[in-house]
């Protein structure tokens, strides 16, 4: 007899989207296929092997049906408890897994209809996440396999198939990882969005960190947690050749640079992480210890700035220039470089570069160090200074960053020496003793490579909390490198305006950055006045704690408007926010609105 009865939603849904990785059992479209071979799903998902033999004897059978089953019976194998546990274990999951991926890429590129037929079916939905977990599992495994056994090559024998490893379109294709992590596996806090793509392929980020760790020498580096997709290709010829094949290729591709895959005729979307990468590499760089570490002169701090490329160096994606501001470092801008990573139109042409540099030492300095290590990195990727990546660069800044940042795209003249000079006898024939070693840190002509900028909550004229009790004691905790007293403690005490005769006294009164943050500081007072250079298009996002009161009368808790605001500007944007105001969405939505404006100036064209 035949009977009816109702579907609740939720049975709807589980029976169209369940299945062995969702839940504990097989899907429906599993089991209706055993059925039809005169099989028990129940047998089955407790002893997958024999079901899968019998399923490839049995004829005839669409082969959409039998591929798709089988690929979830080895699913059932590779993550059950059967198999147990150890080094035969292990290896016998890989090869249901390896199984797993072929017979997924079979139903996917090989059966009856092609998929773009099958675009809104769930049934290829999850016969795609069948493949993307097993490579996933099968890249991780060889990664694992790749740390323990250095000096051996990556490709490797599963069962009867030889698995090569072609990694030439990544940038770090020569380096060892430390260890290859699946995306899906990582879950953040303090990051708002997760930013994928859909698409084929195992989402996964390769730790490519020094085994000792510590501070990278190099003073540009691409992040060491790129983020990378895995596509693992069988036979491209038929169905047969497939699943007979006794090779394989594990490709690796930059998801950055590679939107698709194909193979033979059809060519479908590549899946994409772009959260995973930098997430990971924040949660594991020690950031928020090392930069107080650096403010005040302890070990494991850093001493000279260095960039950080949030991906591979692309030629032909434009820059964006990141500048932290006091006692902080590139998680200040965790939230907004996130966001433009995430951004499809801002992510094909734009790349992302941080600076993290000394907070604790002068602006003076500072300036003239970022210049220097900014020159060396462009001198690096682009010698001829002809790259798409060398021209109409951004640039943005928050706090004391965004000092830096004006500086960047300022020309000094003659206005810094005149302004220190001023008024003491003594220090102007200090200056002109010293010209050879002051000029460099007092002229400068802004850098042509910017024709952008985004100061937020910048205290360009200055603020008078560097003033206070609080900022004071700070201050007198913070310590300069030696090296850096030593050269430089007469020059620096000179800009602090001491006008003491003997030099050892001067040392004692050298500035640092809190000193230079104070609206008197000579230095600060003088790049206040500086001509932004006329090319470049600026920008000012200024946070007040209160909507309350006149706009001119209110600060971020640690700046005052007066010294944020910038007359001239393109577009002035103020947020009721404290002084992290970078972080905020309405920040971000204003970093990402004034970006995608760029981009419509240039004629960049919208996905």
């Amino acid at each position: 007899m035949v009977t009816v009865g109702n579907v609740s939603p939720r049975e709807y849904i589980a029976q169209r989207r369940g299945d062995i990785l969702s839940g504990r059992h097989l899907s429906g479209q599993t089991a209706e296929t055993l059925a039809m071979a005169g099989l028990d799903d129940e047998p089955c998902e407790r002893a997958p092997l024999p079901c899968i033999s019998a399923l490839t004897a049995v004829s005839p059978m669409a082969e959409e049906r039998r591929q798709s089953a089988i690929a979830e019976l080895w699913v059932a194998r590779a993550t059950g408890n059967a198999l147990g546990a150890g080094p035969q274990a292990e290896q016998a999951r890989v090869e249901a897994y390896l199984e797993v991926a072929r017979h997924a890429y079979a139903y996917l590129f090989f059966t009856e209809r092609n998929a773009s037929e099958r675009a809104f079916e769930d049934r290829q939905t999850q016969v795609r996440d069948y493949y993307n977990y097993a490579v996933q599992q099968f890249a991780v495994a060889l990664g694992h396999r790749a740390h323990e056994r250095p000096g051996v090559g990556l490709a490797t024998e599963v069962g009867q198939t030889h698995v090569a490893v072609d990694l030439h379109s990544l940038s770090w294709a020569n380096e060892r990882p430390r260890e290859v992590v699946a995306a899906s596996g990582l879950r953040f806090q303090g990051i708002r969005s997760t930013y994928r793509r859909d698409g084929l392929g195992a989402e996964l980020v390769v730790d490519l960190r020094p085994e000792a760790g510590g501070v990278p020498d190099k003073a540009y580096q691409a992040m060491p947690t790129p983020s990378a997709t895995a596509f693992l290709r069988f036979a491209d010829d038929n169905l047969d050749a497939v699943l007979s094949s006794h090779s394989a290729v594990l490709e690796g591709h930059d998801p950055f640079q590679d939107a698709t895959v194909s193979v033979g005729e059809t060519t479908v979307p590549l899946a994409g992480n772009f959260t995973a990468g930098y997430g990971l590499w924040l949660a594991r760089s020690g950031f928020a210890t090392q930069s107080l570490a650096t403010l005040f002169g302890r070990a494991g701090g850093v001493n000279e700035p260095r960039i950080y490329l949030m991906q591979p160096y692309d030629p032909n994606r434009r820059v964006i220039l990141l500048l932290h501001g006091l006692a902080s470092s590139p998680e200040a801008w965790v939230n907004v470089a996130n966001d433009i990573l995430g951004d499809e139109r801002l992510r094909r042409h734009f790349q992302v570069w941080q600076v993290y540099y000394p907070t604790n030492m002068p602006i003076a300095l500072n300036n003239r160090a970022i210049r220097d290590v900014f020159a060396r990195t462009l001198a690096h990727f682009d010698p001829t200074g002809h790259a798409v990546a060398s021209q109409d660069m951004v640039i943005i800044g928050h706090s004391m960053g965004g000092i830096l940042a004006r500086l960047m795209v300022s020309s000094s003249g003659d206005m810094i020496w005149d302004d220190v000079a001023q008024g003491s006898a003594r220090r102007r024939a200090f200056l002109s003793r010293r010209a050879k070693d002051v000029s460099p840190y007092l002229r400068f002509d802004a850098l042509p490579n910017f024709d952008e900028a985004i100061f937020i909550a910048a205290p360009h004229r200055g603020t008078d909390f560097a003033t206070n009790r609080l900022a004071r004691l700070v201050s007198n905790l913070i310590r300069l490198p030696a090296a850096v007293v030593t050269q430089f403690g007469g020059i620096l005490a000179d800009l602090a305006g001491d006008d003491g005769e003997a030099q050892g006294h001067k040392v004692a009164l050298v500035p640092n950055s809190i000193d230079n943050l104070r609206a008197d500081d000579p230095f600060i007072r003088a790049a206040a006045n500086l001509p932004i250079d006329s090319k470049v298009r600026y920008h000012s996002i200024i946070a007040r704690r209160s909507p309350d009161g006149p706009l001119e009368e209110t600060n971020d808790g640690l700046v005052p408007y007066w010294s944020s605001h910038l007359a001239g500007a393109a577009s002035e944007k103020v947020i009721v926010s404290g002084h992290s105001v970078q972080e905020t969405p309405q920040a971000v939505l204003e970093v990402r609105r004034i970006l995608t404006e760029s981009l419509d100036q240039a004629g960049e064209s919208a996905p």
